[in-house]
């Protein structure tokens, strides 16, 4: 089964969802749950989805960066961004420490937000602190892509899109960024742009 992903302007995606105990993650009902928000963000696709995207204030989300999504994406971009593979995780009552000033800037998308990117700048550099699947305590440290994915699906957990942090003159349709974006630099990107 698929669930349902909120878009924008619904109220759940803007609360701040609550944590959950270590005995709420070991019920069938949250595993259920993560089977479930796992299938959906490989459906639609997507590099993450958090509970708010689904309809539930719980912080919680799911992330999985796959190979085959950038097996037709250019080495050099791949590069540019420090994109590399990201095996399927749980992140549950995160707390994002940023290692480095919000000062990269990528393209970035969302699935509640469906058709549009935009440049966001972002930490390149980050340590989150969570609970794994079983409830268990665990420590992330992440650069590039992987640092990225982890604080937009951070941000959902405490009602923030990425279009709260986006250089609003870059925001673009998917087919106007295929069309005018991909491929160039951010550099060139911003030279271009008013």
């Amino acid at each position: 089964m698929i669930l349902k992903i909120r878009a924008a302007g619904e109220p759940v995606l803007r609360g701040r969802a609550r944590p959950l105990t270590p005995e709420e993650i070991r019920r069938q009902s949250t595993q259920d749950l993560i089977a479930l928000m796992r299938d959906t963000m490989r459906d639609a696709p997507g590099v993450g989805l958090a509970a708010p995207q689904v309809g539930l204030p719980l912080q919680l989300a799911v992330i999985e960066d796959r190979e085959e999504y950038q097996k037709d994406q250019d080495k050099e971009a791949l590069a540019e961004r420090e994109r590399k593979p990201v095996p399927f995780h749980v992140i549950i009552n995160p707390v994002l420490t940023l290692e480095s000033a919000a000062d990269v800037e990528f393209f970035e998308g969302c699935l509640s937000v469906p058709g549009l990117v935009a440049l966001v700048p972002r930490a390149r550099s980050v340590r989150v602190e969570c609970l794994d699947e079983k409830g268990e305590s665990k420590v992330i440290r992440a650069s590039g892509w992987y640092a990225r994915i982890l604080q937009h699906e951070i941000d959902h957990l405490g009602g923030t899109l990425y279009i709260d942090r986006m250089q609003s003159s870059s925001l673009s349709s998917m087919d106007n960024f295929a069309r005018y974006w991909r491929g160039k630099t951010v550099a060139e990107v911003k030279r271009l742009l008013p």
